[in-house]
């Protein structure tokens, strides 16, 4: 009997041990040092910089020996330095009375000039000039800098209501308002004509106008107000003053109604109103602003039904007013304006370039413009059409990314692709089994390419336009350094969703001590947004989002299950009226195949995290799915629906707001919750209304549930930052580890 005691106290003790066994600051201070591992890969390319409409480029590269700056002539296949880096760094440190060693330059906003042989840059606040023939540096004049900053200008945001002027094309005439109405002026005799008049504070015209090409007409909308709903919250802790500051946001919801607008256009000549009949298109989500054509014949706009299910494409006559619709695209789920539409006008064809997944494939199709008719569907296949790129009507050819097409290969990889306007000569320019990202030359005779998989470094590339043949092999990244530090590269898995057939891809990520021996608990990194897919495909050292937590003990895992885009319309159709599904029935599968093929994966301790829509689905996985995962820290999220902002809510959702709001509300089913769960949010958000957050974590009190809840002052859209992300690790590591963490209060 005396030997059993003895034993059990010696179990007990072992068990206390294990308890009490605490992961310290240093712990936590090498897992941070993993981030530091970017800093090891070297020769990888920064963005291509094309100067102005010539076939050469430079780009920016870290080499061992520091950052390189170099020049590619594309018509010679040629690449060198792009200037002496010494004798810059000596210019620039004779300036600055400082002392920059050559190999840490690096120069902001960096622009070439061919002809004068100079580069313009910023640095120390301030733009320079430099002289490559001499290497003279000068501080440009304040009139040069705002030319520089002027480039990268891309358009002034003007309210509906505004009253900035607009002058017509032959500069005769200034179109405005005043007291909610159309007026013009001519600018020669200064005289002014009123052109509406039944505008009102409630149903006003727009301030932007649109004048046809040659001058005769102006088109603008009319707007029915709607009711501005407003989101509150309070910055409890603002640096400018000790009292608390009450902010607000315009911000509408699912189910409010939105403004209503309607074409006008009036006659110039004849100071008059012609009346355009548009009732068809009042119940709208949104009415896009006149587009004339180059003829001044017709202008167009694009309605967008409420509902998502209509997406029209309609003309005005500019001299009858008469409407007719030119493109009537229409699904019984969602249209994805939002991510797939494209639309390129050729008006000396009388034709459009337009993308539809009306065939169950995102697609591109040349339209009759007269007609709407389809002369014809450009791509086919089951795969999809990306993103268009680049148009030459000269040639007839289109450039553009697509994904799927290839079998036996990872479904979502980017290849650049051109094919003729009629569908034939569909050429592939980029080969490689990996993810492509391409930057064409202004005449579309070249282009960079850069390409990788989340195992191999990327390699870039100059290619000819016509074949895809490779003119120049520009740079090969070296991980060499980051291997010898103990980087696990993460690995792509594939297994069958819930339908048996479809296959769903995504990563698994090890940390740096990976051991086979022990057992790990599995985090999933979520994000179900359907208005993309997300899984990394290219090639990173790190991974800020979840590097550091992996390191701590655990198995990363990421994927898209059904529900995401860039795969096929039934695929994705699994998400309308159902955001609440995310995935989850292919997500558990997946995991469960990996675990299967490695026993280390411990499917007792799954947990997940996300922001935004990924903090929705984190808590929606634990309300609705128990039985799998098991603890979840959700940030930011959109936790009913209904909360939430107007467009992408309804778009997934549906509208009218129906019953599918509250089943896939995570504040209706908060007393679902099983798990462990930590909420995240920041006090200043003004993308997710953080009383999303509050309402689930109101339910949950009411419910009687325990939970963890982290507010941040101050703190906008987040996952957490640098608090939240110190939270999120201690809240698995205490969870699923069961390992005390570090006393962060006591002084070290």
């Amino acid at each position: 009997m005396k030997q059993i005691l003895f034993v059990l106290v010696v179990l007990l003790s072992l068990t206390s041990i294990r308890v009490s066994a605490q992961l310290t600051r240093e712990d936590y201070q090498k897992a941070d040092s993993v981030m530091k591992l970017g800093e090891l890969v070297y020769n990888e390319v920064s963005r291509i910089n094309w100067i102005d409409s010539t076939n050469t480029f430079w780009y920016r590269v870290k080499t061992r020996d520091g950052i390189e700056y170099k020049i590619v002539d594309s018509e010679k296949a040629t690449k060198k330095a792009a200037f002496e880096t010494q004798k810059l760094v000596e210019a620039l440190n004779e300036q600055l009375k400082r002392k920059t060693a050559a190999d840490k330059l690096r120069l902001d906003r960096l622009e070439f000039d061919l002809e004068k042989n100079q580069i313009h840059f910023v640095a120390e606040n301030a733009y320079w000039t430099c002289n490559l023939k001499n290497y003279k540096l000068e501080k440009d004049s304040v009139r040069k800098q705002q030319q520089r900053r002027d480039r990268g200008y891309w358009g002034k945001f003007f309210d509906e209501q505004g009253n900035d002027p607009v002058v017509s094309p032959d500069s005769v005439w200034t179109a405005f308002l005043r007291d909610y109405n159309v007026y013009i002026k001519n600018n020669k005799d200064r005289k002014e004509y009123q052109l509406s008049f039944d505008g009102s504070k409630g149903e006003f015209y727009s301030s932007y106008f649109s004048w046809s090409p040659d001058s005769k007409k102006l088109a603008v909308n009319k707007v029915r107000d709607n009711y501005h709903r407003q989101i509150f919250f309070v910055e409890s802790s603002p640096d400018s003053q000790l009292q608390p500051i009450l902010h607000y946001r315009d911000y509408l919801k699912p189910g409010d109604a939105v403004p209503v607008k309607q074409p006008a256009l009036f006659d110039v000549e004849n100071k008059m109103q012609i009346p355009v009949d548009a009732t068809a298109f009042l119940n709208q989500f949104s009415l896009s602003n006149p587009k004339w054509g180059e003829n001044s014949d017709a202008f167009t706009f694009e309605f967008n039904q409420r509902g998502h299910q209509v997406y029209q494409v309609v003309e005005v006559d500019a001299e009858s007013g008469d409407v007719r619709v030119i493109i009537d695209e229409q699904s019984p789920t969602f249209i994805d304006y939002s991510g797939k539409k494209y639309r390129y006008d050729m008006e000396d064809r009388n034709e459009i370039i337009w993308a539809s997944e009306r065939d169950g494939w995102n697609h591109l199709y040349r339209i009759d413009a007269t007609t709407g008719k389809v002369k014809n569907q450009i791509t086919i296949g089951e795969w999809v059409v990306r993103r268009v790129l680049e148009v030459d009507e000269d040639s007839e050819t289109i450039f553009f990314y697509g994904s799927g097409k290839n079998e036996g290969e990872d479904p979502y990889y980017l290849h650049c692709y051109r094919v003729n306007f009629d569908g034939s000569g569909l050429t592939e320019l980029t080969p490689e089994a990996m993810n492509h990202d391409v930057s064409f030359s202004d005449n579309l005779d070249y282009f960079t390419d850069t390409y990788s998989t989340v195992q191999t470094p990327p390699t870039t590339v100059l290619r000819r336009s016509s074949d895809g043949k490779i003119v120049l092999e520009l740079e090969t990244t070296v991980i060499d350094n980051l291997v010898e530090k103990g980087w696990i590269e993460p690995e792509p898995f594939v297994a069958k969703g819930r339908d048996g057939k479809t296959d769903i891809w995504g990563n698994i990520f090890r940390p740096t001590n990976f051991d086979a021996s022990k057992s790990y608990p599995i985090i999933e990194y979520i994000y179900a947004g359907p208005h993309s897919s997300f899984a990394q495909k290219d090639f990173r050292a790190v991974n800020y989002s979840f590097s550091s937590l992996a390191e701590l003990g655990f198995i990363i895992v990421q994927m898209d299950g059904m529900g995401t885009s860039n795969r096929s319309k039934a695929f994705h159709d699994v998400c309308w009226k159902n955001l609440k599904d995310a995935g989850f029935p292919d997500r558990i599968l997946w995991i469960k195949a990996a675990a299967e093929k490695y026993p280390y994966m411990d499917t007792t301790r799954v947990g997940l995290f996300g922001g935004s829509a990924g903090g929705q689905s984190t808590l929606a996985g634990l309300l609705f799915h128990p039985e799998f995962y098991k603890a979840g820290v959700s940030s930011c999220g959109c936790h009913d629906n209904r909360m939430d902002k107007i467009w992408w809510n309804e778009l997934w959702m549906g509208y009218p707001i129906g019953p599918q709001y509250e089943e896939c509300s995570n504040v209706v089913n908060a007393d679902k919750l099983e798990g462990k769960l930590m909420l995240i949010v920041g006090e200043m958000d003004d993308n997710v209304d953080p009383a999303s957050t509050m309402q689930v974590a109101d339910a949950l009190i009411k419910a009687d549930k325990d939970f963890e809840l982290v507010v941040l002052p101050g703190s906008n859209h987040t996952l957490g930052g640098t608090y939240g992300e110190q939270k999120r690790r201690d809240f698995f590591v205490r969870n699923f580890l069961k390992e005390e963490t570090p006393d962060w209060n006591k002084s070290e």
